[in-house]
């Protein structure tokens, strides 16, 4: 037992290269002098594997290094006094602490006393032990465990009322030191965490989102600076209405952007605006302008369906796309579109904005808003809507052409019934309510104006602006149009083509009626207005035919002839142009007024080259045709193209004693309110054909209805005249007549100008006519042609065998003329001087008169 070494030593021996001497618990380092075995400064130092540190906080556990001044000694675990005091609380001189030093040292006992003692021994022990290593091993733990027992007997007897100070202390030590992060020794290497898929999954999904928001948020941005200052973003002024009403005030339909007045929303029943909310934002109340779970919703629909369904846009973001953007498709448009619901939400209520919507809204068949659908569809004011009505239009908000009761009633209905059911289910409507809406669905309404009405309209919008300027609010147009003539019209010309349109080629047509003071009373622009809005009463330019021959013969009167003035149909040759009847045949001598009403070709080539195609073109402008025509020989046949309106209106000073009328359709322009802006007080060219002419000419045309190519359109107990017209190749047929209080005109042929089944202006348009007019003066008290008293009856009538044949006259010729034979076509078709005698005097006789 002699050569057994310390125990420290022992540790030392066996780890005297990497083991470093620890501080023992409680040493104060900063009173330890350097020793020998001490590694150098800044050498890497390794904790002891055999020596197991305690917890910091536990007991044993070393305390956190004190501040300067209160250091304790580390060789308090060895209970020997520290120099310069004794264990009975003395100083070293021998006195006594004072009061106030007797005091904090006795409250400081039970904590100084061990350390001082400890550390008094520490050093007696560490200065015998001299150069031997110091180590953290079993020899350090065996001197704390023997210091310790003398530490607790020296500090029990000073435990008294400073143990709850001391205990307070030194939880509050211990809470600071849990406080502090855990520090981590030089040697110790880190303790790794184990990977959790959830936490990365949770720190991606954050980071993705974070980077997501801030790019969202750039790109808004970024589009946002593209639109004009907000000081200047304005909602527009709704584009004023204009309510076209009949001479008897009857609405025959509304024109402008919108296509129906504005309504309040105040006075719309409860279920109008909750349909609309109910199938297209249901949380319309409760979004500022836009709606994060309607985006995702729509984002998800998309998606897992392949194509876009959803656009996900609030009422708000729809009416800022109608207001502000175009309706293209792209991601600028759909940003700006949410910039500006923002923008409207902030500056207006949300009442205020879905009346906006309700009045601007798009909703098919040319109806905008929701009093243009409610009259389009149902022939009523929004007002007045039922439950089931609107249902069928809040539906038609997805796709206003395709679910359009006009186009399928069936197919308006279903989607009418996916709208009350959303009804339902948000609570707008009971149970009771949509069983009774579903079993009483909504009906298209036959409209009370004829549907030809729409050109009339649509005239009035396109002559509007020349009589009250730039409109800035609604306003009502009183026009001269007869309903009742209107219809009668329409019906007249839709039966007309779908009895016998087929059998003669004839796809299309025209009607105009006018009064004696170029008032419109009717027109029609088309078969169908449905169909086609192109207005060929007054749009379509062509060819008149024989129809434009009165002026010809009017401007022959004026130079002197009469109705009875004779000529001879014979072939005609005008420079090189050589004019012929429909038949090629000639029938002589025949008098203006025979002439016109079998509407011969070469009479009529004849007196133009007599009076000038010039001076015709003149007379026909001064009646009222406003077309350009070409001044020259083939005039006379009607070859200029001119519009069936205008034809009509140069037709009426023969029915009016010989005045002048400008076709007009506007009476009064009134806004809203009641304030007139214009009113139609007469006017017009005055004078234009003298009651001489007129007589002469009512004659003639009379002729044409009694015994000529119009003999299908007389009129039983009436006089009326008119002319026939057919133009190159049966592409139109027409007829334009009169009576004392009408004058009305008729085109029928195709719009692609082709060929009609050799349809002529005395066979369907005649007919058409007579119809017309038969029903138009239902009732009234005929009348006689301005100046007819005049002029005896025509003596000469048309032949027994005569017949109408491509709409001109085919006839024998008259016995004085049977000699006449006619030859054949070409240069030579003319007729043969009689041979002259030479009664002997030959050729020289002849040339010299012998």
């Amino acid at each position: 037992m002699k050569d057994a070494k310390p125990r420290g030593a022992l540790a030392s021996g066996r780890n005297k290269s990497t083991t470093r001497v620890a501080p023992r618990f409680g040493e104060d380092t900063h009173d330890r002098s350097p020793q020998a075995s001490d590694p150098p400064a800044g050498a890497k130092r390794r904790a002891d594997p055999e020596r197991a540190e305690p917890r910091r906080g536990a007991d044993g556990a070393p305390p956190k290094r004190a501040p300067s001044g209160a250091t304790r000694s580390a060789g308090a675990a060895s209970g020997t006094p520290s120099p310069g005091k004794t264990s009975s609380g003395k100083t070293s001189s021998g006195k006594a602490p004072s009061g106030k030093t007797a005091a904090t040292a006795k409250a400081a006992a039970p904590r100084t006393a061990a350390a001082k003692s400890a550390s008094g021994t520490s050093t007696a022990k560490a200065a015998k032990a001299g150069a031997v290593s110091r180590s953290a091993g079993g020899a350090g733990k065996a001197a704390s465990a023997k210091a310790a027992a003398p530490a607790q007997a020296a500090a029990a007897p000073r435990r008294g009322r400073a143990e709850p100070v001391e205990r307070e202390a030194a939880q509050q030590a211990a809470s600071r030191r849990r406080a502090e992060p855990k520090r981590r020794s030089r040697g110790e290497r880190p303790r790794r965490r184990r990977f959790s898929l959830l936490r990365f999954a949770f720190r991606m999904t954050f980071t993705l989102a974070l980077l997501g928001v801030v790019g969202v948020g750039a790109i808004i941005a970024y589009y946002a600076a593209t639109l004009p200052p907000v000081d200047e973003w304005a909602v527009p002024e709704r584009p004023p209405n204009v309510a076209i009403l009949s001479e008897g005030g009857e609405l025959i339909a509304n024109r402008g952007d919108t296509g129906g007045r504005a309504v309040k929303l105040a006075d719309l029943p409860p279920y109008v605006p909750q349909a609309v909310i109910a199938i297209e934002d249901r949380r319309y109340y409760s979004h500022p302008g836009v709606d994060p779970i309607g985006l995702a919703r729509a984002m998800v629909t998309n998606l897992t369906s392949g194509r876009l369904e959803q656009g996900g846009s609030t009422l708000t973001q729809q009416l800022a796309k109608n207001m502000f953007l175009t309706p293209s498709r792209t991601i600028e448009r759909k940003i700006q579109e949410m910039v500006f619901a923002v923008w409207l939400e902030m500056k207006y209520s949300k009442d205020e904005i879905l009346e906006m919507y309700l009045n601007r809204v798009y909703l098919g068949a040319g109806a905008t808003g929701i009093d243009g659908a409610a009259r389009r569809y149902f022939d009523r004011p929004a007002e007045e809507l039922t439950l089931a009505q609107a249902a069928m239009i809040a539906g038609l908000l997805k796709a206003p052409t395709y679910y359009a009761p006009t186009n399928d009633l069936a197919r308006a209905r279903g989607r009418g019934e996916v709208v009350l059911a959303a009804m339902r289910d948000v609570g707008f409507i009971s149970g009771d309510e949509y069983t009774y809406a579903v079993d009483n669905p909504a009906s298209v309404a036959a409209p009370k104006v004829a549907t030809s009405g729409g050109y009339v309209a649509d005239w009035v919008a396109e002559v509007l602006p020349g009589f009250a300027g730039s409109l800035t609010s609604d306003i009502v147009v009183e026009t001269t149009i007869n309903l009742e003539l209107q219809d009668l019209a329409q019906s007249a010309l839709q039966d007309v083509i779908a009895k016998e349109g087929e059998a003669k080629g004839v796809s299309q047509g025209a009607v105009v009626v006018l009064d004696g003071s170029g008032a419109v009373k009717a027109l029609v622009g088309g078969r169908k207005y449905a169909e086609s809005q192109y207005n060929r009463a007054v749009s379509a330019h062509r060819q008149p035919g024989s129809s434009f021959k009165p002026f010809v013969y009017l401007a022959a009167l004026e130079h002197g002839l009469t109705p009875y003035t004779m000529r001879i149909d014979q072939p005609t040759r005008i420079g090189d142009w050589e004019p012929e009847n429909y038949n090629r045949k000639y029938l002589g001598p025949v008098s203006l007024t025979r002439a016109l009403a079998l509407s011969l070709n070469t009479i009529a080539a004849q007196l133009t080259a007599e009076v000038g195609p010039k001076t015709v073109a003149d007379v026909a402008h001064r009646l009222g045709i406003r077309s350009e025509m070409a001044p020259n020989a083939s005039i006379a046949l009607g070859t200029s193209e001119v519009t069936l309106l205008e034809l009509t209106t140069a037709y009426v000073p023969f029915s009016n004693g010989g005045i002048g009328v400008v076709p007009h359709v506007v009476r009064r322009i009134k806004t809203a309110d009641g304030q007139m802006l214009y009113e139609r007080r007469g006017g017009g060219p005055g004078q234009v054909v003298s009651l001489e002419h007129v007589g002469q000419m009512n004659t003639m045309l009379h002729a044409a209805l009694t015994s000529g190519t119009a003999h299908r359109a007389a009129i039983d107990g009436w006089q009326a005249a008119g002319k026939t017209g057919t133009s190159q190749a049966w592409r139109d047929a027409w007829f334009v007549g009169y009576t004392a209080f009408f004058t009305a005109g008729v085109w029928l042929g195709n719009d692609d100008n082709s060929s009609t089944k050799k349809a002529t202006g005395g066979s369907l348009p005649a007919e058409l006519w007579k119809t017309l007019m038969n029903k138009v003066q239902e009732g009234m008290v005929p009348a006689d042609l301005p100046g007819m008293d005049q002029l005896p009856e025509p003596i000469e009538a048309a032949p027994d065998d005569y017949e109408i044949e491509f709409g001109q006259p085919v006839a024998a010729a008259p016995q004085q003329l049977e000699q006449q034979r006619q030859i054949r076509r070409g240069r030579d078709d003319w007729i043969r001087p009689a041979p002259q005698q030479d009664n002997g005097r030959g050729f020289f006789g002849r040339l010299f008169g012998g």
